[in-house]
């Protein structure tokens, strides 16, 4: 089993939904239930990556190679380094917390509904562990079709609008993508005399800048509208207004972070040239600084909650970016961090929006107010979630964020000083949201007989709590997966960047020495 326990956890949601499509539709609790059973599974195979993981080894680990169109240089290649583990495990916690949400909200084409989620879960988690561009393109494509469905057939008034934009700018990014990846492929033929999609192969090419720059930007659209990054995130509030709440939870938690990952495991070590030419890390920081500072003030406008939440996506998500073009090790180790923090506060944040609109049928904040009075347990959690979203300290969002600062202090101070206020105005939305819908007096006499959380709701949010407590409490483990994979990265972009460290590290103690003698 340990030889192939990447392609079980890959291909466990894949069987269960299989198994699904032999149950008769009109065995709706069944049908729960299996898609709840298969997704647990997923959930539980994937936990021995984490108990089998090598902290000391920076390379891609649990690989499974073999051929697959040989005649195209394609080939099953899959593998796991510590960016793509962390990615792994939220993936799975993320899809079994979404479908067990979904319970009771979803009642129609239930059999469907569970498919789609399930055949999302093998999409996601191919995306993070292929090692073959083809494969991974293919994952990477696999990923739209059932977010088209989930938004297009379960969603809201709007649902056909915000299920076609968001496939047609996905769709557009990933053909400009799949033109970068050809690009890659033909070169390495120029190179070597063969044809070969392998990220490993890839990496031996020797490319101009000019060509390396022509690659960047062509992953940069696809990747960019993925994430969203500024300008190109007007798909995400109007997909996550009209998807159903376990579509937002998956959307924002894991969907938002393949355009991340990607810069991460192909942009940077692929096209070092390019990812570190100035003026290309210029505009990708001052993009990144924009959309926290924009998401942020968007976000305080709103009058909707859960776009109030989409948009805070934007701004969360700015801070990831900015830490990957800082191109150092806190700022790349901070953002895949903060990427995981995100999915976490943000995934309940959806939740707690998913709870509410499941009893009053209104995402309206003014509609709300004092649910504090009737929900106390309710209240908690999202006071727990709004303060993990707002980087309080010993919660998961601190230790990211302050990380990303670093990094970004490290790279710039101005932009440091500009990403801070992003810190201050989500504080800024976050409290005012709670406020005006937790606190004060029962404006609405139709709140005041709300019940509050079931088990099955607090069984939803507890897993999601534990990881924000750990990883405030606790993120050395989390640090300790990262450092090999996050080091080889920035040595790769940056030759000698750990030796000139070392050398002024060493400078900076015989200074200090020569003080203290002095004295």
């Amino acid at each position: 089993m340990s030889n192939h326990l990447l392609s079980i956890v890959l291909f466990t949601p894949l069987a269960g939904m299989l198994i699904l499509l032999l149950i008769p539709a009109a065995q709706k609790n069944l049908i729960r239930i299996w898609a709840n059973v298969a997704a647990f599974a997923g959930f539980l195979v994937s936990l021995p990556l984490w108990v089998h993981f090598d902290r000391g080894n920076g390379g891609f680990q649990m690989v499974e190679r073999g051929d697959w169109i040989p005649a195209l240089g394609v080939k099953y290649n899959i593998g796991i380094d510590g960016v793509s583990l962390l990615l792994v495990l939220l993936t799975t916690l993320t899809g079994f917390i979404a479908i067990l949400s979904s319970w009771n909200a979803v009642d129609r084409h239930e059999k469907s509904y569970y498919a789609m989620f399930l055949l999302q879960q093998t999409g996601m988690i191919g995306v993070f562990v292929a090692l073959d561009f083809f494969l991974f393109y293919v994952f990477w494509e696999v990923v739209l079709i059932p977010m088209y469905f989930i938004i297009g057939v379960w969603g809201g008034p709007r649902k056909l609008y915000a299920a076609i934009k968001f496939f047609m700018y996905t769709l557009a990014g990933s053909v400009l993508m799949l033109l970068g990846i050809l690009t890659l492929y033909f070169e390495h033929f120029n190179q070597f005399n063969f044809y070969t999609f392998e990220i490993s192969e890839l990496l031996k090419l020797n490319l101009p800048l000019g060509i390396q720059q022509w690659v960047f930007w062509a992953f940069f659209i696809g990747f960019a509208i993925k994430v969203p990054m500024f300008p190109f995130h007007t798909w995400l509030p109007d997909a996550h207004v009209e998807a159903p709440t376990a579509g937002s939870v998956i959307l924002a938690s894991v969907l938002l972070k393949m355009g991340t990952y990607g810069f991460i495991r192909f942009s940077l070590p692929l096209l070092p040239n390019a990812s570190i030419d100035p003026w290309i890390v210029q505009t990708m920081a001052v993009l990144s600084i924009v959309a926290i500072i924009y998401g942020a003030l968007v976000s305080l406008m709103q009058e909707d909650w859960k776009k109030l939440v989409a948009y805070s996506s934007v701004s969360h998500l700015g801070f990831c970016t900015l830490g990957i073009f800082s191109l150092n090790p806190n700022g790349i180790a901070g953002s895949v961090l903060q990427q995981i923090n995100h999915g976490i506060s943000t995934g309940m944040l959806f939740l707690i929006v998913g709870v509410v609109y499941e009893r009053r049928h209104t995402r309206l904040i003014r509609d709300y107010g004092g649910l504090a009075h009737v929900m106390p347990n309710f209240a908690f959690i999202f006071a727990f979630a709004m303060l993990s979203s707002a980087g309080l300290p010993l919660l998961n969002g601190f230790i990211g964020e302050f990380t990303i600062l670093q990094g970004a202090f490290e790279a710039s101070r101005t932009w440091a000083a500009f990403a801070v206020t992003g810190v201050v105005l989500g504080a800024a939305y976050l409290l005012w949201v709670y406020q005006r819908t937790m606190l004060g007096q029962i404006t609405n006499a139709k709140n005041r007989l709300l019940p509050d959380l079931s088990l099955r709701e607090w069984a939803v949010f507890l897993p999601f709590m534990a990881w924000a407590l750990w990883i405030g409490i606790y993120p050395k483990p989390y640090f300790d997966v990262l450092e090999k994979p996050v080091a080889q990265l920035v040595e790769r972009v940056r030759p000698g960047y750990f030796e000139a460290q070392a050398a002024r590290a060493q400078a900076a103690l015989i200074d200090s020495g020569k003080e203290t003698t002095l004295r």
